[in-house]
């Protein structure tokens, strides 16, 4: 039981982890003119990715 319970967290962080770490991908790739076209800001973008995933 308590193994089955590590193996569903850590199951658990590397799905939070590869889904975090596609986004900054994303967020990453866009170039200054995405961003403004957006009137976005990497760092703001980054901040909110990070938030949605782990709370």
């Amino acid at each position: 039981m308590i193994f089955s319970n590590v193996i569903a967290q850590a199951k658990n962080r590397i799905a939070k982890r590869r889904r975090y770490n596609a986004l900054v991908a994303e967020i990453q790739s866009l170039t200054p003119r995405d961003l403004s076209d957006m009137n976005g800001n990497r760092s703001e973008m980054l901040y909110q990715a990070y938030r949605e995933i782990y709370g």
